[in-house]
């Protein structure tokens, strides 16, 4: 029979255990908190399973709990490991509850300390933004489906193929990380082969390839004599991309430690490499030249540096040097098709040579593994031939 009343619960003040019977105890301590212990023996040992506070459940509810302990009991079950049990349930519940846009940006953050740059990771939030987490990234994690992924990419994948492929893929590896991080299970719904190929057609089929509008070689006469007329660090970098035939981005965000003039070498490290390969630029001498010149005018570590403190020039500085000159049929990275063009019509260089100085990766790896030299003097020879066909007046 209970021992204990509501009024001695709320009377008692003395430290100690308070028994009502069938193993609930009062508890009270020496600073005077009050609190529902149930006690039972496991194996001959005696264990305290904490129900709660006083202040959070009265006598009655006491005893109710203490009823669903003895419960527990009667099946082999030891209250305090189900307890646990219980919470790590919740807990996983909880994880799983998480959506899909938390766990993208979770997934960004962990993984963008090993991409290329910050734009990259830029691209990223900003794809997602745009196509993924209006379609549904509220969405617990764990409950989008196939459905919801074609939702986000379905309406882009015929007008905008390329974009569309990238928002899948980065769907399917978000999902996968939440798969492995135990927020899902199943399989990927973001996953092409024998899942998604089924539903949309081929990229090959829809995709349209718009190769980058080049100036054909023969023009290069003409619009070099426009181009020179062209002031400010944007026709610098404009000039010096032409006679480099590098990415727009490599010089871009060139860095004067970076730069040999007394041997007229650019060494471009890896991590700014398309194929993460470290790439020496052999500087012709009007490559060297405008070097020279931005040197004396040296502000900060970019050779090109942009209008904010501390920052690169911006890749709309280019373009707007050819809108200047009315030039907006062709686009700055065309004219690494018109060096390669020329390299192929109009010399008698070695198709590798060419590909070399373009910094473009060997297909055959076999043919990779065995190629150690980049051909660096023979590309100095290209270089000088094409800055005196580039630049001439």
């Amino acid at each position: 029979m209970p021992k204990l009343t509501a009024l001695q619960v709320s009377k008692l003040k003395n430290r100690g255990l308070y028994g009502d019977g069938d193993g609930l105890y009062l508890q009270i301590t020496a600073k005077g908190s009050k609190s529902w212990l149930f006690r039972y023996r496991v194996d001959g040992k005696l264990r305290h399973h904490g129900l709660g506070s006083v202040k959070t459940l009265s006598l009655a509810e006491a005893r109710e709990s203490a009823r669903d302990c003895r419960k527990l009991r009667l099946q082999g079950i030891d209250p305090i490991d189900y307890k646990k049990q219980q919470r790590a349930v919740e807990k996983l519940e909880a994880a799983k509850a998480i959506s899909f846009q938390d766990c993208a940006e979770t997934y960004i953050e962990s993984h963008k300390c090993g991409w290329k740059s910050e734009k990259h990771a830029d691209q990223w939030t900003s794809t997602l933004m745009t196509y993924v987490y209006p379609a549904f990234g509220d969405v617990p994690v764990a409950d989008v489906d196939v459905t919801l992924v074609l939702k986000a990419i379905q309406p882009i994948w015929t007008d905008k193929n390329e974009t569309a492929s990238r928002v899948r893929g980065r769907i399917e590896a978000v999902l996968d990380y939440a798969k492995v991080c135990g927020y899902r299970e199943g399989e990927n719904p973001a996953f092409w082969k024998g899942n998604l190929s089924h539903l949309l057609p081929a990229r090959s089929k829809v995709r349209q390839e718009k190769h980058h509008a080049a100036l054909p070689h023969k023009d290069m006469k003409a619009f070099w004599k426009d181009l020179s007329k062209q002031a400010g660090t944007g026709a610098q970098a404009l000039r010096f991309t032409i006679l480099t035939a590098a990415r727009t981005g490599e010089v871009l965000n060139a860095t004067w430690d970076e730069i040999d003039l007394d041997n007229a070498v650019w060494t471009i490290p890896a991590e700014r490499m398309k194929a993460s390969k470290e790439h020496r630029v052999p500087l012709s001498p009007p490559a060297s030249a405008i070097l020279k010149v931005l040197c004396k005018e040296r502000t900060g570590e970019f050779v090109f540096p942009g209008a904010k403190k501390d920052r690169p020039l911006s890749n709309m500085s280019l373009t707007a040097v050819l809108k200047r000159m009315g030039r907006t049929e062709i686009t700055t990275h065309g004219f690494r098709s018109t060096f390669r063009d020329w390299a192929a019509e109009c010399t008698d260089k070695p198709r590798e040579v060419a590909e070399a100085a373009l910094a473009h990766a060997l297909e055959s790896k076999v043919e990779a593994a065995y190629r150690r030299s980049d051909l660096f003097e023979k590309r100095r020879f290209l270089m000088e031939d094409w800055a005196r066909v580039a630049s001439r007046l």
